[in-house]
Parts: structure tokens; C-alpha cells; sequence
């Protein structure tokens, strides 16, 4: 077998081979499509769903599962999520923990928005071999426009390319393609809410170019789009999705027609966009939540910030919810998508709550179950393989106790869950979530020589590509870097720096030790880091590690002049600026980061070479 399977196996109940046969008898079978419960038996074979009857025959030795009172329907689908950003402010994110949540909320497919396409690889690789289990993964690409909304985090370009011209958009395609994002992100609009001055938007020709690539590559395209006006450009543009919906204005016929004349399916992530009281905090909430997340919310409760919501958020609150209504209303398939991981707005319970919430909307039970499985399957363009209860499908399936399709509530019931006809046990993956321990990641040893500055596509000696982060912010600091010629024959990397307008502005470069710094390096058997350095500013070093934000990484300051000078920072010198930090060990190190910092609207350098451990 498998080692994905083997590794499945440790939430799951004993499964026989690849070829196993399991039946689910006696079960209320939602299907997906909007059609009536009706009581059937499902026999899955291997991972397919092989017979959908009231008198499926029984397979000699198969493993039977009296559902008698239980209602079966399609894994369900969240269309937007952050799997790497955790949902209470303040906190690192465990992946793999956000990963189980989903599954033990029969949540079987997602798309992810936080990743950039470095992390594509090694995150396909720990999820299809085990390492963590998780539903199918969606990673993608995102583009968006100079000052537009995703490029004001602090996260530098490599993680939102942005193009502002059909020129641009065919460029940065041509760079996002070769790493096979499943999905391409676009935010279009700049719109903010209303509460804060507005980004900036893109034009409808750059977006169609962007269609186009990806259309031409068979990728679909997802859109931030929040705005009527926005809403239209994409449409016209020919983009697959509209997601976070319209809360500016009602939606009108123009819209109605485009959407209807492109095929365009709406999404409107009312989880993250309702406000969150601490009354909303259930048992289940905290069931997918982790322990220091749960004290913190069982503390806090799940308020966002403002202690009402104000008339801002009022306003937009009911257009959402009277447009995803009317749209519906009007035939435009709608589909679920949460913005899992914004404050507030938990991995794996918001999917329930965007269905409870289409329910609040004016959908009946069935049409929110068929949003959530077969419509969103549908928007992904595998409705072929997954979504629905039917022969030839994928067995991926959700047991509940209860009647959803009668009392939506009930969707929240999880008993048993399916992934590819492999049964996974709800309780085990909560109480992994539960341990006090972080999911476990590969550590590999690092050799000792980072990074030279000697190779010309931009990457580390250990083939990492170097990247930029900032602070956050539309008005945040601005940088360059690029390797100079130091010596005939050697290179040191050079970074300018133009600090923005606001209190302790910095800029950093990141050196990661693994590819897309998803996996963690072993530098135990080393003292330290020892590099050369000149330039002008205030300067420190950052060692990333696993289960701690970047920003509160471990950190040293070093001194630069306008001379070049060796620089030697032990570990042991490293303060730990996280109060969660485990003490510094050596073997769960993501990165190295070389930060520069100045007054506010200053510029300030640094030369970098040959950066080892010793």
C-alpha cells in the first residue's frame, strides 16, 4: 500500500486492501443534486462509490455500516481558504492541524489562498504522502495590481505577483505557470468595505489576459471581487468565480445577464464577512480548535475587533445576504467559501456556518447542502469526479446524525467520514488536534554553506529562492534586491531600501532552508551564523522556526559600516522574542532573515555574502 494510505490509516478505522469493499446500508442518501432523501444502500468499492440502490446487492465479505437514521451526503467543499493562517490573532497557524479540522468536519476539498508557488511542491508532497493527512488541496497562484488589495500584508512580491497591463498579466503568468497552481487567485478590486481608503482595482483587459493563460493551461480563475462595478468587469473578463460577494449595492439585470451569458459562479463567504459575538462560540467551534486557540476564544470569545458592528458593516451585511439571495433566485449558481483563517473565521467549522448562513439567506436546506457538494464541485470543474452520490463517483462522503436536508443545523453532526472509500474517525482527528504537540514535519540537515550569492536565477546554495517581506500596510516600505558584483568573480547580494511612512518600518530578505521554507532544517550540529556584511542602517538577523510568526522569530542585532566585515552570531546570542517559542534546538528552523530598519521615510543599504553556519 501506499504510504498516503498507511498514513490515513492512523484517523481511520482498519480497512482492508486497496480493493476493500464497504457498505453504507440503510442511509437517508442526499445526493448532491437538490433530489429528495431517499433511503438506499452505497456500496464503495476501493475509492469509488459502485452502486447507489434501496436493493444494492451485498458483496461477499464486505464491511457493512448500519446507517439506519442517518442521512449520507457528498464531502464538502470550501472554496476559499488560508490553510496556513490561523484564525485567532496573535497566534502561528499548525497546518496540519488546520488540515484535520476539515476532515473531521467531512469538509474533502478546499482551495487554499495563502501559499506562493515554491510551497506548491513540498506541500503536495507531505500531503499525498501522509505526513499530513488532509482533504484535497486546491493551491494557488495570485496576481493583483500595484497597491492592490493582497500585496498590503508584508509578504513581498513573490507572493502576489501583480500586473497592471495585459502585458504584465501574460508575464506573470508565464512565471506562476511552471510551478501548476491548481487555481489562479486575481484580486480585482480594491473596494474597502467602506471603513478605509479604497486599493486599487484591475482593468478588464489585464484580468482577460489572465483568463486567458490560464483558461489555455486548464486552470480555473477565482476573483476577490466585492464590488457591482467589480462583479461586471470579471464577468466580462470571462473569470470562472465571483467570490466574497457584492456588499456595495444590489446586484442588477446587467450583472444577472453577464453572469448567466459566461457561465460565471458566485461565492459570497458570508462566514468571514458576519460579525462574530462570543454567543457564537459553540462546542463544536472549540472541537477543531487547537489548545491555545481554545483558550483564547473560550476567554475572548470570537469577536473580531469592534465591540458592534458598525453602520458600515450593516449596510454591507445586507446586501450580501439579499444579493446572494436574488442571484440564486436568478439561477446563477452559488457556491461555499468561507476566507477560512481571517480572525474569527475557523478552519473546518465555517464551512458549516457558510451553509447555515445560505440557510439565513432564503436557501432551503437542500439547495445549501447541493452549494456546498455538487454546485462547488461544479465551479471547480470536477463534477465528474466528485460532489455528487452516484456510481463512477469518488467516495468521498459525510455520515450525520440527523436530517440536514429538513433542519440545517444537523450538518454540523458529523459521524463518520469518507475520503477516497477510506472511513476516517472524527474523534481521533480532533484529539490530534487537541495534543499539545505540533504536527510533526520532516527536519532535513543543512549543509553549512546558505548562501554565496554566486548563482544567477536567484536561488540560495541549497536552492531555495531568496524572497522579500516588508511592513504591512498599503504605505509600506519599499525594496530591491539583486546580486552586485563584489570582486572579479564573486557576487554579494545587494538590498536598498526607501522606509515607509509609519513607526518602525523595516525591510527583510528571507533565506530559506527548504523549498518555499514549508519543511524544517536541522542546524543542531552547528554554533551559529557567520557572514559578510557592509552598509548603513540598523540591522538584525531572524531565525524563522517552526510554530512561531515571523515576526516574533528569533533575532540578534548585527553592525555594518560602509567596510566590508565578517560577522559571527552564536545561537546562543539569539533572543527568543516569542512568549510561545520553544527554546531554541536547532532542528525546526525555516529560515534566516536579514532585516533592516531606519526612520521612517529614510533609505538605508546592505551588502550580503557568503552566508554559512559554523
Amino acid at each position: 500500500m501506499k504510504r498516503t494510505f498507511l498514513a490515513i490509516l492512523l484517523f481511520a478505522f482498519p480497512l482492508a486492501a486497496q480493493n476493500h469493499v464497504t457498505v453504507i446500508r440503510g442511509a437517508r442518501v442526499v445526493d448532491g443534486t437538490g433530489a429528495p432523501a431517499r433511503v438506499a444502500t452505497v456500496v464503495i468499492r476501493g475509492s469509488k462509490i459502485e452502486a447507489v440502490s434501496a436493493d444494492a446487492e451485498i458483496p461477499a465479505g464486505a464491511r457493512e455500516i448500519d446507517a439506519a437514521g442517518r442521512t449520507l451526503i457528498p464531502g464538502l467543499f470550501d472554496l476559499h481558504t488560508h490553510l496556513t493562517a490561523s484564525a485567532v490573532t496573535g497566534l502561528a497557524a499548525d497546518w496540519g492541524k488546520n488540515l484535520k479540522a476539515y476532515l473531521a468536519c467531512g469538509v474533502t476539498t478546499v482551495n487554499d489562498y495563502a501559499e506562493y508557488g515554491e510551497m506548491f511542491a513540498p506541500m503536495r508532497r507531505l500531503l499525498e504522502e501522509g505526513v499530513a493527512p488532509g482533504p484535497r488541496v486546491n493551491l494557488a497562484a495570485r496576481l493583483s495590481t500595484t497597491g492592490g488589495h493582497g500585496t498590503e500584508a508584508g509578504w513581498g512580491d513573490f507572493m502576489t505577483l501583480t500586473a497592471n497591463t495585459p502585458e504584465q498579466a501574460h508575464a506573470r503568468m508565464k512565471t506562476v505557470l511552471p510551478y501548476r497552481p491548481d487555481v489562479i487567485k486575481v484580486f480585482t478590486d480594491g473596494w474597502r468595505y467602506g471603513t478605509a481608503p479604497d486599493l486599487t482595482n484591475m482593468n478588464e483587459e489585464t484580468l482577460a489576459a489572465i483568463v486567458e493563460d490560464a483558461h489555455a493551461a486548464g486552470i480555473r480563475v477565482f476573483t476577490h471581487t466585492v464590488t457591482l462595478a467589480g462583479a461586471k468587469i470579471a464577468a466580462r473578463a470571462g473569470v470562472d468565480v465571483l467570490v466574497h460577494g457584492i456588499g456595495d449595492a444590489p446586484v442588477d439585470d446587467e450583472l444577472i445577464g453577464l453572469m448567466k451569458a459566461k457561465g460565471t459562479f458566485y461565492v459570497s463567504t458570508l462566514a468571514v464577512y458576519e460579525f462574530h459575538s462570543p454567543a457564537k462560540v459553540t462546542a463544536r467551534t472549540l472541537a477543531v480548535l487547537d489548545p491555545a486557540a481554545q483558550a483564547i476564544v473560550a476567554r475572548n470569545g470570537a469577536t473580531r475587533g469592534d465591540a458592534q458592528p458598525g453602520a458600515a458593516h450593516e449596510r454591507r451585511w445586507h446586501f450580501l445576504m439579499d444579493n446572494v439571495r436574488r442571484l440564486r433566485e436568478a439561477g446563477i449558481p452559488v457556491g461555499v467559501g468561507t476566507d477560512a483563517g481571517m480572525p474569527g473565521t475557523y478552519h473546518g467549522f465555517a464551512t458549516f456556518r457558510e451553509i447555515e448562513l445560505l440557510a439565513q439567506a432564503g436557501f432551503t436546506p437542500m439547495q445549501a447542502i447541493s452549494a456546498a457538494t455538487t454546485v462547488s464541485a461544479r465551479a471547480l470543474g470536477v463534477e465528474k469526479e466528485r460532489g455528487s452520490i452516484a456510481p463512477g463517483q469518488t467516495a468521498d462522503l459525510v455520515l450525520l446524525d440527523g436530517r440536514p436536508d429538513e433542519q440545517i443545523a444537523d450538518i454540523e453532526k458529523t459521524s463518520r467520514v469518507f475520503l477516497g472509500g477510506v472511513e476516517l474517525n472524527p474523534e481521533k482527528l480532533e484529539a490530534a488536534i487537541h495534543s499539545n504537540q505540533s504536527t510533526a514535519l520532516p527536519s532535513h540537515p543543512i549543509a553549512a554553506l546558505l548562501d554565496d550569492m554566486e548563482r544567477p536565477d536567484g536561488r540560495t546554495e541549497l536552492g531555495t529562492l531568496r524572497v522579500n517581506a516588508t511592513d504591512a500596510g498599503v504605505d509600506h516600505s519599499a525594496m530591491l534586491f539583486l546580486p552586485v558584483v563584489r570582486a572579479a568573480g564573486d557576487h554579494a547580494l545587494m538590498i536598498e531600501s526607501q522606509m515607509g511612512p509609519k513607526p518602525r518600518p523595516f525591510v527583510r530578505v528571507e533565506l530559506p532552508l527548504t523549498p518555499g521554507a514549508v519543511e524544517l532544517g536541522d542546524v543542531s550540529g552547528y554554533t551559529g551564523v557567520s557572514f559578510d556584511a557592509r552598509g548603513e542602517g540598523a540591522f538584525r538577523m531572524l531565525a524563522q522556526t517552526y510554530g512561531v510568526r515571523q515576526g516574533d522569530a528569533f533575532a540578534a542585532p548585527f553592525a555594518a559600516t560602509g567596510e566590508w566585515q565578517s560577522v559571527k552570531i552564536p545561537f546562543a546570542s539569539l533572543e527568543r522574542r516569542a512568549a510561545e517559542a520553544a527554546a531554541w534546538n536547532g532542528r525546526d528552523v525555516r529560515a534566516l532573515l536579514f532585516e533592516i530598519s531606519a526612520a521612517a521615510g529614510a533609505g538605508a543599504w546592505l551588502e550580503l555574502d557568503n552566508v554559512k553556519f559554523y
